[in-house]
């Protein structure tokens, strides 16, 4: 991005608008190209005025203080010059300014002058469309985090070696300059040393600042693959590429997977697999929350919320981009313009052309219950690498998921008769089987004793299972998924190989 930078400065583009919350650090970089390119570098803020790059922060010019005198100063410059103008953007519905931005562009044709807008907010007037660049200033890289760890081992005096300097650069990576620093700073508070023990603490302090920006969770899963039960061709597909994101991958000529997607009946495991699956390749899984995309203050804050989540996945990638229930998030995105002014739609195309144009490894997990909700985009070929069918568990699938949710609950559960529990629990789902467990103990605790086989058969006898309260969807679903997904259970896909 600053080869981007300062090509579009030497190429006279006369406005570029610098999306970046740091400011400190994209300043140093613009002064970098201006020394480079024999410009001058002034920098205006509202409380300043404009000052020349590197004077004192208790200089200021009060005559340039308003953003209109501040840009007529400009455009009065002899001087080749870039202007920095940070936070315009509350000012920018002003018409003066806007007509003094104008006449700014049109003075600067032909000159080596720049004006640059600094702000971390993505705001562009659609006066300004046609005639403004915009670029987000991308965070730190692991060469410019591996300074700022060298300064905070300076202060100790200590050394680390290879394995544990990359580990905390790797940790600390999404982060901006300063929140490196910080959570450097603080696990060197924690252990009064810098270690590769203190990732974690890294970890843990990185976990909340992308908490903080309220679309993005970072998700822990305490569960193995094993606590899946069943779909074990969907498992074997995620076992094959537990390494696809290495570098040994890479080697080797693999290309970095993009996504899958896993449709099916509601409460079959198609969440937990996702949960589960962080945890066997070892990747951060940021769940995408949708409904907090979406905000209809000012108009474009849900577009810019989408591509400030976007970006923080990147940053951090190699991770897992979490996308539940699909169906319901972009269920409107066809044809939204009467309901919601197009803003749906403006949301489903930045998502399809990230997910066909991006290059960082981030890979797509979505999971949807109702697939005709879903737009045809989403589900043509290379979009994502697969698409798995969950259906309803087998009865070996059924016994396998009494047997995990009976033994995280009791030591020995010889006591009990799976066979029979598999059977009595036809049509049942994973969800469901878990729940019959649960209220069979609720009985048996409530009367003072353990709870038994027969709990968990009455329970099941006085639950009605989903896929009899909606037994058309569900077999909709699975003549939908037949020809046009991959069954996720071993048994079916064997089957079906065989009949092909």
């Amino acid at each position: 991005m600053k080869e981007e930078l300062s090509i579009l400065i030497q190429a006279q583009y006369p406005l570029i608008y610098l999306v970046t919350p740091e400011e400190e650090r994209a300043e140093e970089a613009i002064a970098a190209i201006a020394q480079r390119q024999e410009r001058k570098v002034f920098v205006w803020t509202l409380t300043r005025g404009t000052v020349e790059h590197g004077q004192p922060r208790s200089s200021t010019q009060h005559s340039t203080v308003s953003p209109q005198m501040a840009i007529q100063s400009a455009i009065g410059e002899r001087q080749d010059a870039i202007f920095i103008f940070k936070d315009l953007h509350p000012f920018l519905d002003n018409a003066e300014v806007m007509r003094w931005l104008r006449d700014a562009i049109a003075s600067f044709k032909n000159t080596r002058k720049t004006i640059i807008l600094m702000s971390p907010v993505h705001q562009v007037p659609h006066e300004l469309e046609t005639e403004m660049v915009v670029l987000d200033y991308p965070f730190p890289n692991l060469a410019e985090l591996q300074d700022v760890l060298d300064q905070q081992l300076q202060f100790t005096g200590r050394s680390l070696g290879t394995p544990a300097r990359e580990k905390l650069l790797k940790a600390a990576l999404g982060l901006t300059k300063d929140e490196a620093e910080k959570v450097y700073r603080k696990a060197k508070v924690t252990a009064g040393q810098l270690t590769e023990a203190e990732v974690e603490v890294v970890l843990s302090e990185k976990k909340q600042l992308i908490r903080r920006n309220g679309i993005l969770d970072y998700i822990e899963s305490d569960h193995t693959i094993d606590a899946v039960g069943g779909l074990e061709e969907l498992k074997h597909w995620l076992t094959q590429r537990s390494e696809a994101f290495t570098e040994r991958a890479r080697e080797y000529g693999l290309p970095q997977p993009k996504g899958m997607l896993i449709l099916g009946v509601p409460g079959c495991g198609k969440s937990l697999i996702a949960k589960t699956t962080s945890r066997l390749w070892g990747l951060p899984l940021l769940r995408l929350d949708m409904g907090r995309v979406y905000d209809g203050s000012t108009v474009g804050r849900s577009e810019a919320n989408l591509r400030s989540a976007l970006k923080t996945a990147e940053s951090i990638s190699p991770a897992i981009l979490f996308i539940d229930e699909m169906d319901k998030a972009f269920a409107g995105g066809a044809g939204s313009a009467d309901s919601d002014g197009g803003t749906s739609s403006r949301i489903f195309g930045s998502f399809l052309t990230w997910m066909q144009e991006k290059t960082s490894p981030v890979f797509v997990m979505a999971t949807a219950n109702r697939v005709e909700r879903l737009p045809g985009e989403f589900l043509r070929k290379g979009r994502f690498d697969e698409i798995f069918f969950v259906d309803l568990p087998n009865p070996q699938e059924r016994q396998q998921i009494f047997n995990i949710h009976l033994s995280q609950r009791r030591r020995d559960i010889s006591r009990f008769n799976l066979a029979e529990l598999a059977n009595v629990c036809e049509g049942f789902s994973g969800a469901e089987i878990e729940q019959v467990v649960i209220a069979a103990m609720y009985e048996a605790f409530s009367q003072n004793r353990e709870f038994t086989q027969l709990d968990i058969i009455a329970a099941s006898r006085s639950t009605l299972p989903l896929s009899k309260t909606m037994t058309e969807q569900v077999m909709a679903l699975r003549d939908w998924a037949r020809q046009r997904a991959r069954p996720a259970a071993a048994s079916v896909a064997e089957y079906q190989r065989l009949e092909f």
